[in-house]
């Protein structure tokens, strides 16, 4: 038992600095560590992980984004209300549809972003010691109608994908922001990690809770240390460049993929 809380505890710890570097709740971590160390079945790790990340356990990250002007309080809050309207319907699709045409296509959305983040054809031109014109810099208004419009329906798609696969819906949003609003991607992450931090996950909790597919006694500490560690996380990405912090998460996106399509 000790053993197993060591091993709660750590995934916890590493989902948390995962989560604050890239805001992405935590739960693309947690769900497969939870099935390859824990030995818990697909459904019973999605559950496990979505009551783990119900509690604000990105609000020291999130305080850090926000004092640094990376986190826009109206957008996160419209993809939160996606995120809550949305996550129950995604967790009845996991439990009532086979999964795996959906996971497999899931991964292969997430190999496509990865590409476009870590941008090798541009990385090896730099390599080359070729000039590579920065990205023209855009002004965001985040209460223009667009915005919000647009960051609600971001929270729909990424609180099906939470529902579906535990994943807190950081993988969808983050790349969504940066590619269909231009947030830069300290902004966007941030955003993503404030969007988080309210209980968005609760109907899908509620959803898994009601088959008993959600183990309160590992959600907890994994719960504990996702808030230490995101704190952390956030301090990692605000002291390094954006175009680190781009790749960084690109290799990210090609790590879940990979998990995605072939597990």
């Amino acid at each position: 038992m000790p053993d197993q809380w060591l091993l709660f505890l750590a995934i916890g710890l590493v989902a948390g600095v995962m989560s604050g570097m890239f805001g992405i709740g935590g739960g693309a971590i947690i769900v497969p560590a939870l099935v390859l160390l824990m030995g818990f079945d697909q459904t019973l790790a999605t559950g496990t992980s979505l009551g783990a990340l119900l509690l604000p356990v990105g609000i020291f990250g999130c305080i850090a984004y926000y004092n640094q002007g990376k986190l826009k309080i109206k957008p996160a809050l419209a993809v939160a209300l996606g995120l809550l309207l949305a996550s129950w319907f995604g967790a009845r699709l996991a439990l009532n549809l086979p999964e795996q045409v959906l996971k497999q296509s899931y991964g292969i959305l997430l190999l496509v972003m990865a590409w476009r983040y870590i941008a090798p054809r541009k990385w090896y031109a730099e390599w080359r010691g070729k000039e590579v014109p920065a990205p023209q810099a855009e002004e965001i208004d985040p209460d223009s109608p667009r915005v919000l419009l647009t960051t609600l329906a971001i929270g729909l798609v990424a609180g099906i994908a939470s529902g579906l696969f535990g994943i807190g819906g950081g993988v969808v949003i983050v790349p969504a922001l940066t590619m269909l609003l231009h947030f830069d991607q300290k902004l966007a992450t941030g955003t993503s990690l404030g969007a988080l931090l309210l209980p968005v996950g609760l109907p899908a909790v509620l959803a898994y809770n009601d088959v008993g597919d959600v183990n309160i006694g590992a959600a907890a500490p994994i719960a504990v240390l996702l808030l230490i560690g995101a704190f952390f996380g956030a301090r990692i990405t605000l002291a390094l460049p954006t175009k680190t912090v781009r790749r960084l998460y690109g290799f990210f996106l090609l790590f879940v993929g990979l998990r995605f399509l072939l597990g």
